[in-house]
């Protein structure tokens, strides 16, 4: 029986390294350090998320309906796995945070075209 690779140290909860790896068709047998992907690290919840993402081609509301969960809740999960992986979640939240400001300007007349242009340029 085949299992997962383990990702997290049972006894302290920190990122294990592969030592050893095995062809069970030649019975090779490899050691040294092996350097796992950052989507190895995710949960197997996080995992599955991102596969109904993809096949939903990101269009979130489609995300929705597959998983019976609300806009805000896909939203968090897509910024929980972000982080997760590494990046910094919040710096796309400010950009699209920004955007709505600035098309909310546009709106109310308070901001011309051409600075609008100019901003989301920046």
């Amino acid at each position: 029986m085949a299992y997962q690779v383990i990702t997290k140290c049972p006894v302290c909860d920190h990122k294990v390294e592969v030592v050893k790896i095995h062809c069970p068709h030649c019975d090779t047998s490899c050691e040294g350090r092996f350097i796992l992907d950052k989507f190895s690290y995710l949960t197997q919840d996080e995992k599955y998320f991102i596969e109904i993402f993809l096949k939903c081609r990101g269009n979130i509301k489609d995300v929705e309906k597959e998983l019976g969960i609300s806009y805000p809740t896909v939203r968090n999960k897509l910024d929980e796995i972000i982080t997760n992986l590494g990046y910094d979640a919040r710096s796309t939240k400010r950009a699209s945070i920004n955007k709505d400001e600035i098309l909310s300007k546009i709106e109310k007349g308070e901001l011309s075209v051409d600075e609008a242009i100019k901003r989301l340029k920046e």
